[in-house]
């Protein structure tokens, strides 16, 4: 099992005109737009209040997905499932991105439910404190007392997912490396989509012109901001300087053009001289966080089978405990499964070793009672 998910992979598919057409668009909008605040204060607090309004413009989700508000726990967040088929006894804990400052569950609700139909569970989007009040650490307080919340309502660890994208990964990696130091149980496997994951300033000189999203001048300001004070080569601020001993299996997943991109390849690299099994997939001429973009562009639907296929494999590596229902397989997942209508042929894997679930790969599990816990159906 572990040969299955320790590799580095580079799918080859056709690039899509949808692709094409949103790098085109990030690159004469977003990204500007983006020069333009983030440089004091007055833009800073600016563009949080855009990506705010712009966050209450409803997503269409599909029929079968459900996403419920739970704000009854520390940390207020909403549960995501798509299907009726979900294993309850299961989750995958996930921190949104936005640079610390923007975004919330609801606006990365098109990467959420994908997760929980790849994954069979249900998703718990943590809305976690954010600039410009807040800072990185209290975010971090917050998915800490998100996991120990779960583990209080009973579920095991083995059965908890982290997810996170962008400053997301960046506090699914700091996380990972507070629980583990604090001596607390870790959870099964983490999944980072473009981690963000270097604060220390250094200058970021890879695909300065390549990326059609974000500017790396604007990335090293809020650095500065969010490590105003702190050391930046501490671990927890920058976890691309972690020690990953101990920790779980990781998939970390890039775009080749993005100017994230080496902080992700740095992190799979430090984590599996750790020992840690480690499967690093890198895009060729996706943008940051293309998963978020799977409502439009073919290739970003085709990341959740691969993700699913990790899941399945870190789940083969689990110990087995008498009468433990953890290495039973996950179904098939396939693109066709999260969005029917906008499918790229099969994507290949050089040498095979990343090929998309088959009905052999896996195995539906039995039909089973629903165990009832906050914010969940059966509840």
């Amino acid at each position: 099992m572990r040969d299955e998910i320790d590799m580095d992979v580079s799918p080859v598919y056709p690039f899509s005109w949808q692709a094409a057409t949103l790098n085109a668009i990030m690159r004469g909008t977003f990204k500007p737009i983006s020069e333009l605040l983030l440089r004091n204060d007055v833009g800073f607090a600016a563009a949080s209040r855009i990506v705010a309004l712009a966050g209450r413009v409803p997503f269409r989700l599909p029929v079968h997905v459900r996403v419920t508000p739970d704000e009854t726990g520390p940390c207020p967040g909403e549960w995501v499932r798509a299907g009726e088929d979900l294993d309850e006894d299961k989750v995958l804990l996930y921190f949104h991105g936005g640079g610390y400052f923007a975004c919330s569950p609801a606006t990365h609700r098109p990467i959420t439910w994908r997760l929980s139909a790849a994954a069979r569970r249900p998703v718990l989007a943590v809305d976690y404190r954010q600039g410009p009040v807040h800072r990185p650490a209290e975010a971090l307080e917050d998915a800490i007392a998100a996991y120990r919340c779960l583990l209080e309502h009973g579920y095991d660890p083995a059965d908890i997912v982290f997810g996170g994208d962008s400053a997301g990964g960046h506090l699914t990696l700091a996380t990972l490396l507070a629980l583990r130091d604090q001596g607390m149980p870790l959870p099964a496997a983490a999944v980072c989509l473009s981690p963000w994951a270097d604060l220390t300033g250094a200058p970021r000189r890879v695909n300065r012109l390549l990326d059609p999203m974000i500017p790396a001048g604007r990335v090293d300001w809020l650095a500065r901001r969010w490590t105003a004070g702190l050391d930046p080569h501490d671990p927890l601020v920058s976890p691309v300087l972690g020690d990953y001993t101990g920790l779980p299996p990781l998939m970390v997943v890039t775009g080749s053009t993005e100017v994230l991109r080496d902080e992700g390849r740095r992190v799979a690299e430090r984590a599996r001289a750790a020992g840690v099994p480690v499967t690093y997939e890198e895009w060729p001429r996706m943008p940051h966080v293309f998963a978020i973009l799977a409502d439009v562009v073919p290739e970003a639907r085709e990341v959740y089978p691969h993700i699913a296929r990790f899941l399945t494999a870190a789940q083969g590596l689990l110990p087995v405990r008498e009468g433990s229902k953890r290495r039973r397989a996950l179904p098939e997942v396939t693109a066709s499964d999260l969005a029917p209508d906008l499918l790229l042929p099969g994507i290949p894997v050089p040498g095979g070793r990343a090929p998309d679930l088959t009905p052999e790969d896996a195995t539906a599990p039995a039909p089973r009672k629903r165990s009832a816990r906050p914010g969940s159906a059966a509840a």
